[in-house]
């Protein structure tokens, strides 16, 4: 049925479509036209943010937390350019949102008009796909290819930039459009060659590690990656965009690879002779100096995106699929193959260094709190129902390491961009997209002031997350490079002195939060039942931590892997666990 409406109207009639629940933006110029129908809409939730960064990464958080396209929306220049930052997060991390944009009519484009900025020129690096449009006919087809492109394949985010006058013009609406996108035909069905292939290095390998990342959440394949694993008896690491997607209590699980991961974990990647990577990136916080990366290991790669095959390290057998096929077609190989791999000596080993090596703290002597600490309370008395949300930093690093995680997709933090200020408008946006769900965003008291104005959002919306801000007065990650690369000269990571500045106690009670602070570890417990028993309302609990906590093991940026350090001045003994 074909029907006359303004492009505004088509908009959001597109995308109760889609089927579109929730949207996060503010009005401005460009956009405005848009918001008049949204007010009537009795199927799309508006929710006003405090800023438009908030806004992205609330799309970013509910897109995790439930599977579906996240939605933001902003007007044009300033407003669109503050989604830049979220935009190239969900990049980096392969996160489904739609953002869109107003821009100045369209026979302005170009003369520098108003708040007129190329948005889609600015963030085509950082975008699955962008779109301009400027005929109202356009509309509904290119929301319906925005959210068919942005969840399929590789997920990732795509923006619409509509023209003002495309929103006030009329136009008729009908809907399903066609789509038009005759080059975009992601591949989901690996080669079956290539199947066989891998499953014989399986069969013949004596030190084979599953590396796990975020393609296999992505994918909806935790199920098929613990029946393979068990099948094979391969042991498992799981990267920072893949905790959750096996379980951490199971016994062949060794934890996260990488420049803060368990020596475990770097070790088997280093130790061994094939390296099954799947839904991953071979990122350098994984592999260290790629020359020295797992020099012994032949490479099974598979990943929905074929540019990611080979790009850093070459692929003995690429594999160019969605995780849970290639995964489910892995199984059937391997249990119709003649032979089975006996990895007991490879076991041996793991579990030597998995023993002599495991994730630990130092406690401080004046009695001050240990973060570490707090992500074991957290971790215990929360569950692993629950949804953590981190920031990035130290605390981004001590959530990753010391909770819990069992089930998929309960971690969810910046990996790739590394963005501060993500944790609380994602918190709010996983909070509204699973309400039934216990949310705590985990947060350092620099990324918190970047974007803990969205706290009011919350209150006004009621939406009760729960923050826990690990205080220890600094930049934390950054005064630990300082510590053991810059001679301590800490210069500009400070971030009170001498004073509470601010209060964040009072602060979240001037947002309309209820503020807790604990400053000893034996209050610990009753801080977090605390803010558990509060559920109308948000709550910010100020963990004052010892500033000199430091995150290991680490590997420093731009060294090997084998260089490992689990202190200061101690590496683990490898010579001594040869294989």
């Amino acid at each position: 049925m074909t029907e006359r409406m303004t492009g505004a109207q088509a908009l959001v009639r597109a995308l109760e479509h889609v089927g579109v629940d929730t949207v996060f933006g503010i009005p401005g110029g460009a956009i405005l036209p848009a918001y008049d129908p949204l007010y009537d809409s009795t199927k799309v939730r508006h929710v006003l943010v405090r800023h438009e960064q908030g806004a992205g990464h609330a799309a970013e958080g509910y897109a995790q937390a439930t599977g579906r396209v996240g939605v933001c929306m902003a007007t044009s220049g300033p407003g669109a350019t503050n989604l830049v930052t979220p935009l190239a997060d969900a990049y980096m991390d392969s996160v489904p949102i739609v953002a869109i944009t107003g821009q100045v009519p369209s026979a302005a484009i170009g003369t520098d008009a108003f708040q007129e900025a190329d948005i889609s020129g600015i963030t085509m690096p950082i975008t699955k796909h962008n779109f301009l449009v400027t005929d109202p006919l356009d509309i509904p087809r290119t929301i319906l290819e925005a959210f068919h492109i942005a969840s399929t394949g590789r997920p990732g985010p795509v923006l619409v930039d509509i023209a003002k006058d495309a929103l006030q013009a009329d136009t008729t609406f009908s809907w399903p459009p066609v789509m038009q996108l005759p080059g975009y035909r992601p591949v989901t069905r690996p080669h079956s060659k290539q199947i066989r292939e891998a499953a014989k290095l399986i069969a013949e390998a004596a030190r084979p590690v599953l590396y796990v990342g975020g393609g296999v959440h992505r994918a909806g394949a935790s199920a098929e990656l613990l029946q393979l694993a068990e099948l094979t008896n391969i042991p498992v690491v799981t990267t920072l965009m893949a905790r959750g997607a096996f379980p951490d209590s199971h016994p062949q699980h060794l934890g996260m690879p990488g420049m803060h991961g368990s020596v475990a974990a770097v070790g088997a990647l280093q130790k061994s002779d094939l390296i099954i990577g799947m839904g991953v990136r071979f990122d350098d916080r994984v592999t260290g100096q790629l020359s020295t990366f797992a020099p012994y290991a032949k490479i099974v790669h598979a990943d929905i995106d074929p540019a990611e095959i080979s790009k850093n390290r070459h692929a003995d057998v690429p594999i160019v699929g969605d995780c849970k096929e290639v995964l489910g077609d892995l199984i059937a190989a391997v249990q119709a193959a003649s032979r089975r791999g006996d990895y007991s000596a490879w076991w041996t080993l793991l579990n030597g260094i998995k023993a002599t090596y495991p994730l630990g703290y130092d406690e401080f002597d004046d009695g001050s709190l240990a973060p570490q600490y707090v992500m074991e309370r957290l971790s215990a008395i929360v569950g692993p129902d629950a949804y953590y949300v981190a920031g990035v930093g130290q605390h981004q690093m001590w959530a990753a390491q010391f909770v819990q995680y069992e089930k998929p997709g309960t971690f969810i933090n910046s990996g790739g961009l590394g963005t501060m200020g993500f944790a609380v408008p994602a918190a709010m946006g996983a909070k509204m997209g699973r309400p039934d769900a216990t949310v705590w965003a985990i947060d350092g008291d620099g990324c918190f002031q970047m974007t803990n104005q969205e706290l009011a959002t919350c209150a006004i919306e009621g939406v009760p997350i729960k923050v826990a801000v690990i205080n220890n007065g600094n930049l934390g990650m950054v005064r630990q490079w300082q510590t053991l690369f810059y001679h301590e000269r800490y210069s500009n990571t400070d971030l009170q002195t001498t004073r509470r500045i601010p209060d964040f106690v009072k602060l979240a009670d001037a947002y309309g939060c209820v503020g807790l602070r604990c400053e000893r570890p034996e209050d610990v417990d009753a801080t977090i039942r605390k803010a558990m028993e509060i559920t109308d309302v948000p709550v910010v609990v100020d963990f004052v931590v010892h500033q000199d906590a430091m995150v290991w093991p680490m590997v420093a940026a731009g060294t090997s892997n084998d260089d490992i350090k689990i202190a200061r001045d101690m590496a683990p003994t490898w010579e001594s666990e040869d294989e």
